[in-house]
C-alpha cells in the first residue's frame, strides 16, 4: 500500500441519487446479481440488487484490499495500477473496476450473464459515474475553499471535547 492519503469526500443527495440511478441502470443492463460503489478505504457509497444475504461492510473493505494488494503487485512490474479485476468462481463471478481514480465499482454476476456484456455495460456506466465523482470533487472544493463546510464538527472547539473527556 502507498503512504498516499486517500482524500474524502462528502455525498450530497443529488449526486447519490445520480449514482444510485446509474448503478440501478447497470444491474438491469448488465443482467447481474449485485452492484456496490466502495471508496479506496472501504467505505461502501451505495448498492443495488441481491444484498440481503450478503455483508457488504465485509464485502467492500475486502474489495478496498484487493485493490490495494494488486496495486502493490501492479508498482512491482511498473504499472500505476490494474484498472479491471476479475475473478471468476464455481457460481458467481465478481468484475471490479476503479472509477475516476476515486471509487471501485464491483459487478457481481452469474451464468445469466457474461464477462462480454458486463464489460460493455461498466464502460458505460463507468464514463457516467466519472463525470459525477468530477462534479463531485469540484463542488466539495469549492465548499471547502468558501469555508462553508457544513460538518457537524464544525462548531466543536478542542475545548469542548477535553471537557467531555474530563
Amino acid at each position: 500500500m502507498s503512504g498516499q492519503r486517500q482524500s474524502t469526500f462528502v455525498m450530497y443527495d443529488e449526486e447519490f441519487q445520480r449514482i444510485s440511478a446509474v448503478i440501478d441502470k447497470l444491474l438491469r443492463e448488465s443482467n447481474s446479481k449485485v452492484i456496490f460503489l466502495v471508496d479506496k478505504n472501504g467505505q461502501l457509497i451505495a448498492g443495488c440488487g441481491e444484498t440481503e444475504h450478503l455483508d457488504t461492510t465485509s464485502l467492500a473493505s475486502l474489495t478496498a484490499g484487493n485493490i490495494a494488494a494488486t496495486g502493490g503487485l501492479a508498482k512491482l512490474i511498473g504499472e500505476k495500477e490494474f484498472s479491471i479485476l476479475f475473478h471468476e468462481g464455481e457460481k458467481d463471478n465478481i468484475h471490479i473496476s476503479i472509477i475516476a481514480q476515486r471509487v471501485i465499482l464491483v459487478v457481481i454476476f452469474d451464468h445469466r450473464s457474461s464477462l462480454g456484456l458486463v464489460r460493455l455495460r461498466v464502460k458505460k456506466a463507468s464514463d457516467e459515474l466519472t463525470v459525477i465523482f468530477n462534479e463531485l470533487a469540484e463542488k466539495s472544493a469549492e465548499i471547502e475553499k468558501s469555508g462553508n463546510v457544513n460538518s457537524p464538527f464544525a462548531e466543536i472547539t478542542d475545548d469542548d471535547i477535553d471537557n467531555l473527556f474530563s
